[in-house]
C-alpha cells in the first residue's frame, strides 16, 4: 500500500480523499494514488455523502464533526479534507495506515 499524502498544518492535518458513494457500508478502504479511499453508504445527493464522510471521520478520530471540513471538492469524488485537532501520526494510526490497527 502506498503512503497517502498527509500534511500537518497549524492545529490539524489536510489530505486528499477519494470518496466512493453508494457502498454497502461506510469504511476506510486503503490508499489509491496517494489519496485515502473511503466508501460511504449513502448516495451523493444534496450533500448526503459529504455529511456521511464528515461523521465517519469524526467518529473514527474522536473529534467533533465541526473539526472536519471539506476544503475543496464538495461536488467531486476527490476532496481535500482538513481535520483540526489531530496529527498525521494520529490519522495514520486510527485509519490503520501505519499497520498498527
Amino acid at each position: 500500500m502506498a503512503n497517502p499524502v498527509i500534511r500537518d498544518i497549524d492545529g490539524g492535518v489536510v489530505f486528499t480523499a477519494k470518496v466512493v458513494p453508494g457502498s454497502s457500508r461506510t469504511a476506510f478502504c486503503g490508499v489509491l494514488d496517494g489519496m485515502i479511499k473511503i466508501k460511504v453508504a449513502v448516495v451523493p445527493e444534496k450533500g448526503k455523502a459529504n455529511k456521511c464522510l464528515i461523521a465517519f471521520l469524526a467518529k473514527q478520530l474522536g473529534v467533533k464533526k465541526n473539526a472536519v471540513t471539506i476544503v475543496s471538492g464538495a461536488g467531486n469524488p476527490v476532496k481535500q479534507v482538513r481535520i483540526a485537532g489531530v496529527t498525521s501520526q494520529v490519522l495514520s494510526r486510527e485509519l490503520g495506515l501505519d499497520g498498527s490497527a
